[in-house]
């Protein structure tokens, strides 16, 4: 296999965890040493679809999902497995971006396996330290909700570029910080490392999404802070939830009038 259009449908088609995680490994470093190629002739991607997913766990809706607090080994063994499986999930984000978006820069494409291989790595600390709890993954029921909105952007690079890095990834850069000093106070000093490990890559991740998504609107010719509102307006009723961490989204390449759209569509939708 020397395409990287084949080498991300065979992680996206992974349906092991841990074979996913090396599959990712393997092809992100392949491609780091050339032996990936982006062929200019590769046929069109194909529907989007479900990606490989394990038996367990089961998905549910987010409603469904209990509210644990993080002062028990349990609370905290749950909440490890919701970041897991959100890290699981942007692995297949990545990967698709990849897959399905045909033609663009050699810098999208390297930006996108290089988020792979970062959150594959995310998924195996999060797993390591679940299993220092007792539990691993698939114990616990989750969610769908990331690779909903993948389904909903498959379309349009430019949407997909918004609202996933943007608005749900970037959901992390808003929640994490108060989990660090909770867990902190709780002297859980091992998920408070980890998770400083994941904010920090994180905050790049979510800039590549604000770059490409400019990108996307010089290559259109619209206006993307315009372009944005309407994004927010179409896609993401239900998926805003405040407060925003300012200073995280502005190093992740929002810019204020951005994040007042944020704010303002996030209580439009807080009223309806």
């Amino acid at each position: 296999m020397t395409s990287l259009f084949e080498a991300a449908a065979q992680c996206l088609a992974a349906a092991d965890p841990a074979e996913k995680v090396a599959l990712t490994h393997l092809h992100a470093a392949a491609f780091a040493r050339g032996e990936r190629h982006v062929p200019a002739d590769a046929p069109p991607p194909g529907p989007i679809r479900m990606p490989g997913r394990p038996a367990r766990p089961r998905l549910v809706h987010p409603r469904e999902l209990p509210r644990r607090g993080l002062g028990s080994d349990e609370g905290r063994a749950a909440f490890l497995h919701a970041i897991a499986h959100i890290e699981l999930n942007a692995i297949d984000l990545a990967w698709d971006a990849v897959y399905r978006f045909r033609g663009l820069p050699g810098d999208f494409y390297r930006d996108w396996v290089q988020v792979a291989g970062d959150e594959a790595r995310h998924f195996v600390m999060l797993r390591q330290r679940l299993r220092e709890f007792g539990r691993d993954y698939g114990d616990f029921d989750a969610h769908n909700g990331l690779w909903e909105m993948t389904e909903k952007t498959a379309h349009d690079g430019l949407a997909r570029m918004a609202l996933v890095p943007r608005v749900l990834e970037a959901r992390g850069l808003d929640v994490t910080p108060g989990m660090i000093e909770r867990l902190r106070t709780l002297g859980d000093t091992r998920t408070v490392e980890i998770l400083q490990v994941i904010l920090r890559e994180e905050v790049a991740h979510v800039a590549a999404g604000s770059r490409w998504f400019r990108w996307y609107c010089e290559r259109a010719g619209v206006e993307p802070r315009a372009r944005f509102r309407e994004l927010l307006q179409e896609y993401a009723g239900g998926y805003l939830h405040g407060p925003f961490n300012v200073e995280a989204r502005l190093l992740a390449g929002f810019d204020e009038d951005e994040l007042a759209a944020l704010e303002y569509a996030e209580a439009a939708q807080s009223k309806a």
